[in-house]
């Protein structure tokens, strides 16, 4: 008799907790399971996706997912201090705890409106792949397990997340592994976006707003003293000669420019923000200390031009995000899972780095993945977002439910 998909797994990476039975557990019956209901899994997509969830105004999808949770009649369904939505599955013999995760929130204002649009398996919304699919993966994941004979050996904790993206910096998370379920996470799985690939490196940002004020004045009257933006202006081309490694790979970016009130004004304030990434801590910290650097020495340049005058500007840099870096080995049990699930299911997921949820926990040490939902897509933060579910869109929730399992360990 052929081994399970399950036992392959169990075979492919030892050291995982092992069933009681391994040979013929009922995995290829929840599996199809996912793929008979797989109309339904669109459905919560999209209804969830036209639920406004703008930065830290995610109450109303948080409402809406909790209720899908508790009609799912998974345990203890709850919104926590931050917003974070938790519910949970017990497990049946103290296993490992695996924390499944998708965030709720958006990067579009409440101004946006969303209706899905559908034709075909496309489906078009702003927001319907990062991370409304993340969500609906989550969902099917619960159903299955609802429905199913599948008892696993640990619990298995449904957390929808607030703060995953922009200034929201990973404020749902942060509070999950540092207050609300300090030391008792074992696994952490993010599921955000769509395709079939996994991120098992943390890209780590500093991001700032960087502000230089003066006392301003007219632009003919005044001349001859600094001018904040001409300074910010020197610090952005020093900024943009910063040279960087390629790997660990590490990247820089001026976003947004704001300053000024009139054209005949020197300006009293001007402001840019910026983005600073890399996949090694290390680099990350030189990278942010050169930056520091040119913004103090463009203010030096400018006080210099200006030998005449004893008028001065000042320059702050505000943190406005800080995601940790981080790396986990290749042969980590949970990576190995993670590639031995997909395999099981018939492709190979490209490995990744990438910024997401699991950043913060994989950077405590806590063994995290970040695993798409399936399906193509693209347009990510934009109008013009799309999900195509294809042929296969299923494989995604059905990659989430056999990865849990092999963490969480079935139960005999």
């Amino acid at each position: 008799m052929p081994l399970s998909r399950f036992a392959a797994i169990l075979l492919l990476v030892p050291g995982l907790v092992a069933a009681q039975d391994p040979v013929r557990p009922p995995i290829d019956a929840a599996l199809d399971r996912i793929h008979q209901f797989n109309e339904w899994t669109l459905a919560q997509q999209v209804e969830l996706c036209q639920v406004a969830a703008p930065p830290f105004k995610e109450a109303a999808r948080a409402a809406e997912f909790k209720r899908r949770l508790e009609q799912l009649e998974l345990r203890n369904a709850r919104i926590d201090s931050v917003g974070n939505v938790i519910a949970e599955r017990p497990g049946t013999q103290g296993g490992p705890r695996v924390m499944l995760s998708a965030h709720l929130d958006t990067v579009f204002p409440d101004s946006i409106e969303v209706t899905v649009r559908r034709e075909g398996t496309r489906f078009e919304g702003p927001g319907i792949g990062d991370d409304c699919r993340g969500l609906a993966v989550l969902l099917a994941v619960a159903r299955t397990l609802q429905e199913s004979e599948v008892r696993t050996l640990g619990p298995i904790i449904f957390v929808g997340t607030v703060g995953e993206e922009g200034a929201g910096n990973l404020r749902g998370v942060r509070h999950l592994v540092d207050r609300q379920s300090a030391g008792r996470i074992d696994n952490f799985i993010s599921v955000d976006g769509t395709g079939l690939s996994a991120v098992h490196r943390a890209v780590g940002s500093h991001r700032y707003r960087v502000s230089i004020r003066g006392p301003g004045g007219h632009s003919f009257g005044d001349f001859g003293i600094p001018n904040p933006l001409h300074a910010l202006g020197r610090a952005i081309a020093g900024i943009a000669q910063l040279t960087v490694p390629v790997s660990p790979r590490t990247t820089f970016s001026v976003g947004i420019i704001e300053g000024g009130t009139s054209v005949n004004a020197i300006a009293m304030a001007g402001s840019m923000d910026i983005d600073l990434r890399s996949e090694g801590q290390a680099a990350l910290d030189t990278l942010d200390a050169r930056m520091r650097h040119a913004v103090a020495a463009a203010v030096d340049a400018e006080h210099a031009r200006w030998p005449g005058t004893t008028a001065r500007l000042t320059a702050e840099l505000r943190d406005i995000g800080k995601r940790p870096a981080a790396t986990q080995p290749d042969t980590s049990a949970i990576i190995r899972a993670t590639v031995a699930a997909a395999r099981a299911l018939g492709f190979v997921p490209a490995l990744t780095a990438s910024s997401t949820d699991a950043n913060y926990p994989m950077s405590t040490g806590i063994p995290s993945v970040t695993i798409d939902g399936g399906g193509t897509g693209g347009g990510a933060h934009s109008l013009g977002e799309w999900y195509d579910d294809g042929k296969d869109g299923w494989r995604g929730p059905q990659w989430a439910l056999l990865l849990v399992l092999t963490l969480a360990g079935l139960a005999g």
